[in-house]
């Protein structure tokens, strides 16, 4: 282990994405815990990710951030006050080192320049940019394609730090679960429940709003299903819209949750599920983390082997097109690489994916993939 990390007690664990982005972190940081079990971590992150250590016993506490590089589209306020807030909270809280994760094509340098603002002695980050002072330990990760969740291992792995344990970390509370238990319809093995969620903070990256209406109809009359259809407060739009063109004699089979549950009710829904189907976001990653089967809607704007669904079954449904990878927010062609998966081959997979959980058993860390095109 690096012996300046080693009598580190307070940790500053930096992922300033969105909470699918946090949740594929969550072993790295069971690495750095698992390591330094003395030590005290806090996870600096954005609202939405912050969310995850609200459940993850390694982690202390959370500072939220809205940092202005990661969301440039987001209305914020035009002045550094924001910053120096930040910058003046991390400081009073005297901490050790800093560990900055990110993603490929995000430089860590602005949030490593935060952390030396605020006076953190060890900073350590991956980078490709000359950092200079900003970082004490700067990494570079090997140049192919590797998982998320390894990229995060990849990085803390340079200091020694590492665990057997890699499954995402989500610890869902017991109260959460009898509450989501009490609100549930009854159910029957002839009948499963399904968690449909349509929403996605990338446009690029959604499924369009009337297959999704499709897609109900076929889980309902097909399979039988009880569907959740789930989404943010600010998606009950959306999830009004997509119930609203699902066949009346369907409806009856069909819930909405949008807005009505709170992060750790929202988790124990798609635990109690026996699958889920949804884009590239994160309950794709929540249903990893709590080993529900997943159909994941999965626009080719990222590499699909390093942002697919992490130790869990699961089916990637694409259609291959020449602007893959992209990594456009908005798709400024026909979104081809997802209207071209109807909605019969997500049934497809849904009931392959049923199946294969009845004979596997609950629980089971096999990952299986499926790209259509």
């Amino acid at each position: 282990m690096n012996l300046s990390w080693s009598t580190a007690q307070r940790i500053l664990v930096v992922r300033l994405d969105n909470l699918g982005d946090v949740l594929l972190t969550t072993p790295a940081i069971h690495a750095i815990k698992e390591s330094l079990p003395n030590a005290e971590l806090t996870l600096l992150a954005s609202p939405v990710g912050a969310q995850v250590a609200q459940l993850n016993p390694d982690l202390a506490d959370a500072i939220v951030y809205q940092a202005p590089w990661m969301d440039p589209w987001r209305t914020l306020p035009q002045d550094s006050a924001r910053e120096q807030q930040v910058i003046a909270a991390i400081r009073e809280r005297h901490f050790d080192g800093a560990i900055i994760f990110t993603s490929f094509r995000q430089s860590p340098l602005p949030a490593a320049y935060l952390c030396y603002l605020a006076d953190i002695p060890l900073r350590l980050a991956a980078s490709i940019d000359g950092p200079g002072s900003l970082l004490t330990t700067r990494h570079k990760h090997p140049e192919h394609i590797i998982h998320e969740v390894e990229r995060g291992l990849d990085l803390v792995g340079v200091l020694g730090l590492t665990t057997s344990d890699l499954d995402l970390v989500l610890k869902i509370p017991e109260q959460a679960r009898t509450s989501i238990s009490d609100l549930l319809p009854a159910r029957d093995i002839e009948h499963p429940l399904v968690v449909v969620h349509p929403g996605c903070s990338m446009p690029a990256r959604t499924y369009p709003w009337e297959m999704y209406a499709q897609v109900i109809d076929l889980l309902v009359e097909c399979l039988g299903a009880t569907v959740m259809v789930t989404g943010a407060t600010d998606e009950r739009a959306l999830v009004e819209q997509v119930l609203d063109h699902v066949q009346a004699e369907n409806r009856r089979a069909t819930f909405a949750c949008a807005g009505m549950l709170q992060f750790p009710q929202f988790c124990a829904l798609i635990e109690a599920a026996d699958l889920t189907v949804t884009n590239n976001t994160g309950p794709m990653h929540i249903s990893a983390a709590v080993k529900t089967p997943v159909v994941a809607l999965f626009a080719l704007t990222n590499p699909p082997q390093q942002w697919g669904p992490w130790r869990v079954p699961y089916r990637q449904l694409y259609h291959d097109v020449s602007c893959r990878i992209c990594y456009s927010r908005t798709c400024p062609y026909s979104h081809d690489c997802l209207r071209l998966v109807t909605p019969e081959m997500v049934l497809s997979a849904v009931s392959e994916l049923l199946v294969e959980a009845q004979l596997c058993g609950e629980n089971t860390h096999a990952g299986i993939s499926a790209a259509n095109g």
